[in-house]
């Protein structure tokens, strides 16, 4: 079994995963095909394709990292211990952040129509007002305008900690060793780390894709989160991804680029729907999507992980921040390093209420798409890391609000 470690370059992927979601939602302000919150008057195609190449692996690797972070807690903690903390670290900042930014976009949405001049406080009571929808787990809670927004993130990773949390405490411990073992056996064989491609291609395919979850199934998330804690019980993964990183990004390249031209003609179709349509090539289109993002995964997991030296990336005990003890202590990369890996969170919450206030007041200047495009991105990042710095990590109750440690 793997000792009880973590890898920096890790950390380094989230916060470019989160920092990427600002370009990344900054252009469906001009997508023509998405229906964000503020749009501007002059749309383009082109966002299509070069988000497609981010969707596919960036959301999924978010999951799949956490499910490693969740196998290493679930062993330190216990079941218990480790619910009582995904409640702390997730189910705070979720509830927090719906109290009070999360009906910001919805708000603005309403107001880009001249007609609509009522104001926030008066719009809050429509936002919550709610009904069950115990269908649509775990997103029960549903209403006109109520939504948790980008929190939808955290709303499936608090769900799938909590679901896995018990079901540890039932499963046999003997039984799930040998089970480990059998799989981590088949890992050694070339090739068979891309075999868990298939079960997220047929989910793809055959439950098709949620455009508002990043253009994934929730039960294609769970997949990520699960194999992740699979491949953290075991150094035997870790090495497989590390030898077949190049087959699996080349594969996982080919499989979007053949599929793509599907999406795009069914989009094309009158009625025609990519995401939910079971049309043979719809189908085809998802099952080859679903492929792709595992294969993308394990390339570039596999890809960025390099050997240390074994001291390196200690986990502290109690932590689940690196101690980066690779990095000389009192150097400026270091300081970069933690504040980065403890920011990810905070900014992941702040960044899309600050981009959509920005970009409600960007679509009404007469200026190319260019122009506006990088003022949304250069100023929403700037205003997100501003509020995070000075609003949220520097006193300790904003910070427990917001999932940090004290």
């Amino acid at each position: 079994m793997s000792s009880v470690t973590r890898r920096p370059e890790l950390d380094a992927i989230r916060a470019l995963v989160v920092v990427g979601l600002i370009f990344f939602h900054s252009a469906l302000v001009f997508d023509a095909r998405d229906d964000y919150y503020v749009k501007n008057p002059e749309t383009t195609e082109a966002t299509t394709i070069l988000a497609g190449l981010a969707v596919v692996w960036a959301m999924p690797i978010l999951f799949l990292i956490a499910g490693l972070g969740s196998w290493h807690s679930l062993r330190r903690r216990g079941p218990g211990g480790f619910a009582l903390e995904r409640l702390r670290r997730l189910g705070i900042p979720l509830v927090f952040a719906t109290l009070t930014i999360i009906p910001v976009p919805q708000w603005l949405r309403l107001r880009a129509d001249p007609a609509y001049d009522e104001s926030y406080l008066a719009f809050l009571p429509r936002f919550f007002a709610v009904r069950l929808e115990p269908t649509e787990f775990p997103f029960v809670l549903q209403g006109e305008h109520f939504e948790t927004g980008h929190l939808w993130f955290v709303v499936l990773l608090l769900a799938f900690s909590l679901v896995i949390a018990p079901l540890v405490r039932l499963f046999p411990r003997d039984s799930g060793r040998r089970l480990l073992n059998r799989l981590a056996k088949t890992a050694e064989r070339r090739g068979a780390i891309l075999l868990p491609a298939i079960p997220i291609a047929v989910i793809s395919a055959l439950l098709g894709l949620e455009e508002a979850y990043a253009g994934w199934s929730r039960w294609a998330y769970l997949l990520f989160f699960l194999y992740g804690f699979v491949l953290a019980s075991d150094e035997r993964f870790r090495t497989a991804m590390r030898r077949d990183a190049v087959p699996a990004a080349v594969t996982g390249l080919v499989l979007f680029l053949v599929g793509m031209p599907g999406f795009l003609a069914t989009a094309e179709s009158p009625g025609g729907d990519p995401l939910t349509d079971m049309t043979p090539l719809a189908i085809g289109a998802r099952t080859l999507y679903g492929a792709a993002g595992w294969c993308c995964v394990v390339g570039i997991l596999g890809l960025l992980d390099r050997r240390r030296k074994p001291a390196s990336s200690q986990i502290s005990p109690g932590s689940d921040t690196p101690t980066g003890s690779d990095i000389p202590p009192d150097s400026r990369a270091r300081r970069m390093y933690k504040y980065l890996a403890a920011a990810v969170l905070p900014v992941y919450i702040l960044h899309q209420p600050i981009l959509v206030a920005v970009a409600y007041g960007v679509v009404r200047w007469e200026a190319p798409i260019a122009v506006k495009y990088a003022v949304i991105v250069a100023a929403s990042l700037a205003l997100t890391l501003i509020a995070y710095d000075l609003l949220v990590r520097r006193t300790r109750v904003t910070r427990f609000l917001f999932g940090m440690r004290g």
